[in-house]
């Protein structure tokens, strides 16, 4: 009783057999992990709101979980330092399932699907061939035994298994703020997912073979266990999201909408428990449990459930993130078995940047080669991204939990080791990602259309009655002083789309085929799983009333291109049936299809004030190229 009131944790003495005390040291355990986490949340707050992007939240969340874990290491007792410690079970039972199942709730499911071959390659073969790397190359390091390290070649294997698992979220995080090209984030976004099960399948792979000998029976075993567990866990979150789906679909849940949300989220948890108790990839399977319930079980749920589901994912899964980060922070000082091999460390550290790039490189450049044969140019990826997917190879908290794992005379050195390779590439590839994304010249602000269906049910965002104010300038009639004036916020967005329009150019065939300086491109052939999506399993899997709603939607708007092209169509040939000047242009598909004012005003002598004119080269035709150029100025709407 002495040693705990001291703050220490006897070994004869359980704590467990003192409630009282027990309860009042995990208290200040979770209020010391609860504290921090409030510190980052505030500190994402204000890093948003002053648009500071050159360090990010996740970075700020470790090393204040360091310092933290530092002070307890140095401060008297063991209790609390024993109740911070990272735990295993924990980690994959409560705090990675949000994470997994927000990732694949919001997937931005067009872009994942358009690239999933790009996606696969990198997550299966490009895993596969940095855990050969970094366990090759771990293996050599060890077999001089530096610092007295002694591995054998399957705990090599085992480790470089172990570190093949990246997780971006600082990157992504920051892709997401900045909005960088779609097929970047995309590839980026579904590797990491991917990769995560991935190296967890495989390290589970290779610990089944430890102490037995190295045979090729064995290698083609473990390479067919691998795809079969991989193929098995898809299924499986397919399953249930389909299994939900047919739930709304047949029931009346939509009258019970907190039901209904619960059921949805535990529905989906059982998905992820289901697949670790039958040993399969409970990050795959949650993934693709995520996937299928925006896809056929979002149109069943009422408007109430899909808002609480779309927030409390989100929600769930920040808390999570952020946890995650201080929790690493905090183990870097309070895990009792650290073992420290400062070199061993660096070594690491380089080698995993050399398997990085030797997985990105020659990948890449067989993507490209087939890409280019299959003339898909759009799909190429560029040197910068390339680099950028070097760049993304952070180490996170899934390769620290794995790491329990590791057994042998080495193995307190390995998870040390892992657990600093991982704050090391969290503050140096993370802390850095800016400024590569301005050195690389990736483009950002690209805005996407959200395919996730959200819409709907982000109408009431802003709170009823709030008002914004907006400032008039001291040039309108009123005094010097500049006056604030409120506006409702549909007054606001509309302003704000209107500001949008008007710094696109114009053209009348833009508007006649779509919005201002956008028109409607031609139809694409849809692949044939979409056709076959749309004509048999949406029908199946979804309710009936909103499977008639979205087709008449779609002929709607089928209808209305059609009449957009009849009108356009008219236009062209009233315009060329009327005798003006030649466009003076080397095309002549520009001569067929577009007259500008140059060549109308070729005949006859214009004021300067119609030369002005002129110069913003308004373009009758078809809509390829539009009138008014930028830097005319467009007249006011509110005038």
């Amino acid at each position: 009783m002495d040693n705990i009131s001291n703050g220490t944790l006897p070994e004869d003495d359980p704590l467990k057999d003192q409630p009282m005390e027990e309860e009042i040291y995990s208290s200040w355990a979770l209020l010391i992990l609860t504290s921090l986490l409030i510190g980052a949340l505030w500190t994402s707050y204000y890093l948003q709101l002053r648009k500071i992007r050159a360090v990010h939240e996740t970075v700020i969340s470790i090393m204040a979980g360091m310092i933290v874990g530092l002070v307890i290491k140095l401060t008297p007792g063991t209790i609390v330092q024993h109740m911070v410690q990272f735990k295993q079970g924990y980690f994959f039972n409560l705090l990675l399932p949000p994470i997994i199942l927000n990732s694949g709730y919001e997937l931005k499911r067009r872009n994942f699907f358009i690239n999933f071959g790009t996606i696969l390659t990198f997550a299966l073969a490009g895993t596969f061939i940095a855990a050969l790397a970094t366990g090759a190359l771990t293996f050599l390091y060890a077999y001089f035994h530096p610092e007295g390290i002694s591995i054998s070649f399957i705990d090599s294997m085992i480790f470089g298994a172990i570190l093949s698992a990246t997780d971006p979220v600082t990157i992504l995080a920051i892709f997401s703020q900045l909005h960088v090209d779609p097929q970047l984030f995309s590839i980026i976004s579904g590797e990491s997912l991917m990769n995560d099960a991935v190296a967890i399948v495989l390290s589970e792979t290779l610990h089944k073979f430890r102490g037995q000998e190295l045979h090729v029976v064995n290698i083609f075993k473990g390479i067919g266990t691998f795809l079969g567990v991989f193929t098995a866990s898809t299924l499986i979150g397919i399953l249930f999201g389909i299994i939900v789906a047919l739930m709304l679909k047949y029931s009346e849940l939509f009258r019970y909408p907190s039901i209904e949300t619960c059921l949805i989220a535990l529905m989906a948890y059982s998905s992820y428990l289901f697949s670790n108790s039958s040993q399969m990839s409970g990050i795959v399977t949650l993934l693709f449990t995520g996937i299928t319930l925006k896809h056929y079980a979002y149109d069943n749920m009422s408007l109430r459930t899909k808002r609480a589901t779309k927030y409390v994912f989100q929600v769930l899964s920040q808390l999570s993130e952020n946890f995650i980060f201080i929790y690493l922070g905090v183990n870097l000082f309070t895990q009792t078995d650290l073992d420290y091999k400062p070199l061993f460390i660096l070594a690491t550290t380089i080698i995993i940047c050399i398997a990085r790039y030797i997985s990105v490189a020659p990948l890449s450049m067989l993507i490209n080669a087939v890409c280019r044969a299959l003339g898909k140019s759009e799909k190429v990826l560029p040197r910068s991204h390339q680099l950028m997917l070097f760049w993304a190879g952070l180490r996170g908290a899934v390769a620290f939990a794995l790491s329990s794992g590791l057994v042998g005379d080495s193995a307190p050195a390995m998870r040390t080791t892992i657990l600093a390779v991982v704050v090391l590439t969290v503050l140096l590839f993370g802390g850095t990602t800016n400024r590569m994304l301005q050195l690389l010249e990736i483009r950002t602000g690209v805005i996407e259309p959200d395919d996730s269906g959200s819409e709907d049910e982000d109408q009431d965002i802003e709170p009823a009655g709030y008002r914004r104010l907006r400032r008039l300038s001291s040039s309108s009639s009123y005094n010097n002083d500049d006056l604030l004036v409120d506006i409702d916020s549909d007054d606001y967005a509309r302003r704000r789309r209107n500001r949008t329009n008007h710094n696109e150019d114009v053209s009348i065939g833009g508007l006649l085929s779509g919005p201002l300086g956008d028109p409607i491109p031609d139809a694409a052939e849809p692949h044939w799983f979409i056709s076959f999506d749309e004509k048999w399993l949406k029908p199946l899997f979804t309710k009936h009333h909103i499977q008639a709603r979205n087709q008449t939607l779609a002929e709607y708007w089928k209808e209305k291109r059609r009449k957009m092209d009849r009108a356009n169509r008219g236009m062209l040939a009233g315009i060329r049936s009327m005798s003006f000047g030649q466009a003076s242009t080397g095309s002549d598909d520009y001569e067929a299809d577009a007259l500008t004012l140059d060549s109308v005003g070729a005949g006859s002598s214009n004021s300067n004030s119609r030369r002005g004119a002129s110069q913003q080269k308004l373009v009758i035709g078809s809509g390829r190229v539009f009138g008014r150029s930028p830097a005319a100025s467009p007249p006011d709407p509110e005038q």
